[in-house]
């Protein structure tokens, strides 16, 4: 069976894609990717031995007229040259993960009559998947939250396809004997709000807790001035631009302080690591406070809205789950119940079934 994978834009879209198409081809399937071009895709479509295809396109990331316009435009010829290149060998099924990028493979499909299944991430679908949904055959959801938000649209609760490294750590013990290691993450480009208070507030907390050690992934551009902040405040901390091996640093740390991007809540769902989430308060639709708010409700995680967020308050939350770790144990076990295993394969069935192979 020939399948599309349409997953450009964002790597909150490739990973997750690039994982689904990696399962498919497994599965003994000719999987072509589909992708934007974009500066953040390279890294990651270098890992990807099968068919490519790279169509620019553009996302609504500006209220104005023009920017809409532009956007619009952009969009048009995306789909354009989509149909025109999928014509030549169509796909007997595409899938789309949601983002700008998809809109223009998606839309070529269903002009060309090839079946449509899409992939939502987030606890409150975005744009793409909105307006996409009614062509679609099923929308797969990471958040079961997302699905009344989908109305007359067949959606199954798939989770979210994590790498097959960090998938196994689904099954391993956790314990928080020893050195107690905070994860402070602030996605790819790192977040400002917390490589500016966690180095300060960490060098709060180890006052009542001495064994305490941080590991922080700042952002390529904060590397350098977190380490620094880090080392001034006589904290033990490794500080990283990037880390490939996140299975590694889920498997050491006690506790993550971590933006509230759907990777990233699925990750440490299937890491059974609790979290403290500072979601990205101007994320489109407010999708990172939704996804926060269904780990907390699931016991999963606390939260901390950016605007309440001060050094003193994040020492104070460290210091009190460090002294109480069977609290820690709680919210684990809360996150292995929300996390949905296998989400990769789920996916690859869902689109077998679609596409009639």
């Amino acid at each position: 069976m020939r399948v599309g994978v349409a997953c450009g834009g964002t790597g909150g879209h490739v990973l997750p894609g690039l994982v689904v198409a990696g399962a498919l081809k497994a599965r003994g399937h000719d999987v072509t990717l589909w992708l934007a071009g974009k500066t953040i895709e390279s890294e990651i479509a270098r890992r990807w031995d099968g068919a490519l295809e790279m169509v620019p396109a553009a996302g609504f990331q500006e209220m104005s007229l023009l920017s809409s316009a532009r956007a619009a435009l952009s969009l048009f010829r995306s789909f354009c040259e989509c149909r025109r290149r999928m014509k030549v060998h169509p796909p007997d099924v595409l899938l789309a993960m949601g983002s700008y990028a998809s809109v223009g493979p998606a839309l070529a499909a269903r002009s060309l009559r090839v079946p449509l299944a899409l992939h939502e991430s987030n606890a409150i679908p975005g744009r793409a998947v909105a307006m996409l949904g009614p062509l679609a055959e099923a929308v797969a959801v990471s958040f079961p939250t997302a699905a009344p938000r989908l109305k007359g649209v067949r959606v199954e609760h798939t989770g979210f396809p994590v790498r097959p490294q960090i998938e196994k750590l689904a099954g391993a013990g956790r314990s928080w004997a020893g050195d107690f290691t905070v994860l402070v993450m602030g996605g790819s480009q790192g977040a400002r709000i917390l490589n500016e208070s966690a180095p300060r507030a960490m060098a709060l907390a180890r006052v009542s807790a001495a064994n305490l050690r941080v590991v922080h992934l700042a952002g390529p551009a904060w590397a350098d001035r977190t380490r620094d902040a880090y080392s001034g405040l006589g904290i033990p901390a490794q500080v990283h631009g990037f880390f490939q091996d996140m299975a590694l640093l889920y498997g050491r740390a006690s506790l993550a302080v971590a933006r509230a991007g759907a990777a990233t809540c699925s990750e440490l769902a299937i890491a059974g690591l609790p979290a403290l989430f500072v979601p990205l308060p101007w994320a489109a639709r407010d999708h990172q406070t939704a996804n926060a708010r269904a780990m907390a409700e699931g016991g999963a995680a606390d939260m901390m809205p950016q605007a309440l967020l001060t050094e003193e308050r994040l020492a104070e939350y460290v210091v009190n789950v460090y002294k109480n770790p069977d609290d820690l144990q709680k919210m684990s076990a809360a996150g292995r119940r929300l996390a949905v295993p296998g989400a990769a394969q789920k996916i690859a069935e869902l689109v077998e079934r679609i596409g009639g192979g």
